[in-house]
């Protein structure tokens, strides 16, 4: 049996950065079950008419004020909305273009070119499409979702490693002990790392997996995964983007508390004897969120 690890993150790992958490996240699923992962998320992006574009959550998630600005949207055509709201965004870039603000100009081009995919839905129906997706990874009973979540307001600056390294150790060492409760003797289950090409960590994440296979990680030998990650691009491979969907959606838990998508993934955190294992949050003592209660519940009973 061989199962694929699809590895993406939310939030960014400098410090101060743009995000008080950084998240890696990981999606597990055996080889398989691949192509029926594959067609149900295409089934789902065909309903809402995006066939062929990538699921950005959290482009897709935002407020695209210009469809307010424009009458009767939601009872237009996709045809139709996508045109009104092109027109929309043609004037206000002219208008910045005119203002002389290079810095707006550029990022409002930069939102129009991240969003340009899914103008033609209403917010209601993008979120009914991240909604649709969430409750189908939830529902895939044999797939395993692992997941560091890093408050940075915790993390020491002379720590061994960076966050996204120590993210990428707990990852690893999480999907190793996975296949190992999965395993019998001799070895007969293996995975691979499938992760977003990020050329700025591609290197370094490939070096720390080297020396991962040599030396180990802090809490266990690598026996079961194979290579070093491969790095794919997130716009061609489906899986990779329900892995930005599942960092996206435990990045803004922890910092926002929002609990609608969170609970409905929840069910595919790996878990051993009942206790979770796969998802850790990585802050002070004192948090509340459901993944610290339910650690510290744990240690208490054992």
């Amino acid at each position: 049996m061989m199962y694929f690890c699809y590895i993406d993150e939310s939030g960014t790992p400098e410090i101060p950065g743009t995000s008080s958490h950084y998240v890696l996240c990981g999606l597990a699923i055996p080889i398989n079950k691949w192509k029926m992962c594959d067609k149900q998320i295409h089934v789902i992006k065909h309903k809402y008419g995006l066939d062929d574009a990538e699921i950005h959550t959290a482009w897709i998630l935002r407020t695209y004020l210009e469809q307010s600005r424009i009458p009767d949207f939601e009872t237009m055509s996709y045809a139709e909305r996508r045109s009104a709201v092109i027109r929309e965004r043609t004037k206000e870039i002219y208008r910045l273009q005119r203002g002389g603000n290079k810095k707006l100009y550029k990022q409002c081009k930069k939102n129009y070119r991240m969003t340009d995919a899914y103008i033609h839905l209403t917010r209601d129906e993008r979120i009914h499409l991240i909604q649709e997706i969430a409750d189908k990874i939830g529902g895939w009973q044999f797939a395993r979702i692992f997941a560091e979540g890093v408050d940075k307001t915790h993390f020491s600056p002379t720590a061994k490693h960076t966050i996204d390294e120590m993210a990428l150790e707990q990852i690893v060492s999480r999907f190793e002990q996975c296949m190992i409760k999965k395993d019998g003797n001799p070895i007969s289950i293996f995975g691979a790392l499938i992760h977003d090409n990020n050329l700025t960590v591609a290197k370094r994440h490939t070096q720390l997996m080297q020396q991962f296979h040599r030396k180990g990680t802090l809490w266990t030998s690598i026996n079961h995964i194979i290579e070093t990650p491969l790095f794919v691009n997130s716009e061609l491979t489906s899986m990779v983007q329900l892995a930005d969907l599942c960092s996206f959606v435990i990045r803004r838990f922890f910092e926002l508390g929002e609990t609608d998508l969170f609970d409905r993934i929840k069910k595919r955190f790996d878990k051993h004897n009942g206790k979770l294992v796969g998802v850790r949050h990585f802050t002070n003592d004192m948090c509340t969120c459901a993944v610290c209660m339910e650690k510290r519940l744990s240690k208490k009973t054992n």
